[in-house]
């Protein structure tokens, strides 16, 4: 985007009182996430062994006194203020999952969009321990968004069969980001997960 643009919507959301949402980095296009889901592996979930969080490590650091969770709140957010740790203490954020804005670090989760189960049962348990590392801390793929906690607390490990974003308008990103993830990170999909993410992705 020009410098100019940006100079002008951050001039224009100071002056208007409007927050304007950032997130994720953007999915593939619904055209190509139809691609990829026919490629994508159908088989049953397995949760043998059984799945350890304590075998992702998350929220590593990322830069300087800034770990994963903290760098992913100040990409999301507008006028975000960080301490010497470089946790948030002010800023204005809009979890894209229900458009619920708040003002508190506190309120917001980082959600891991394919979750960190739902990858274990899908593939993730016959990884190295770097290679669960890495996915638990990508910011380079669609993978972890800021969002309301309470809602990032219903959804746990479900997937798109199971749970959906609230917001509609959002939906289709959703899906696309999810079917990005599965396939840059060869997991599977189960059958009614398949079949979820095929109707959503017909109205994209």
């Amino acid at each position: 985007m020009h410098l100019f643009v940006v100079a002008f919507l951050g001039f224009a959301s100071a002056a208007m009182g409007l927050v304007i949402p950032r997130a994720l980095p953007t999915p593939i296009s619904a055209a190509t996430a139809k691609t990829y889901l026919a490629a994508l592996t159908v088989e049953v979930e397995s949760n043998s062994p059984a799945y350890d969080r304590d075998l992702f490590v998350h929220w590593i650091t990322i830069s300087g006194t800034c770990n994963t969770r903290e760098t992913v709140l100040k990409r999301d957010g507008t006028n975000v203020v960080t301490d010497s740790a470089c946790a948030s203490t002010s800023g204005n954020w809009v979890s894209p999952y229900d458009n619920v804005a708040t003002t508190l670090a506190s309120d917001l989760d980082i959600d891991h969009l394919v979750p960190l189960k739902e990858a274990w049962v899908s593939g993730a348990r016959n990884w190295s321990a770097a290679q669960r590392q890495a996915f638990a801390n990508d910011l380079v793929r669609p993978q972890l968004v800021a969002v309301t906690d309470s809602l990032n607390q219903s959804k746990g490990d479900q997937d798109p069969a199971e749970w959906m974003v609230p917001l509609a308008s959002y939906k289709c990103t959703y899906v696309r980001a999810w079917i990005e993830v599965k396939h840059y990170y060869s997991l599977s999909v189960d059958t009614a997960e398949k079949a979820a993410l095929t109707s959503y992705l017909a109205s994209c």
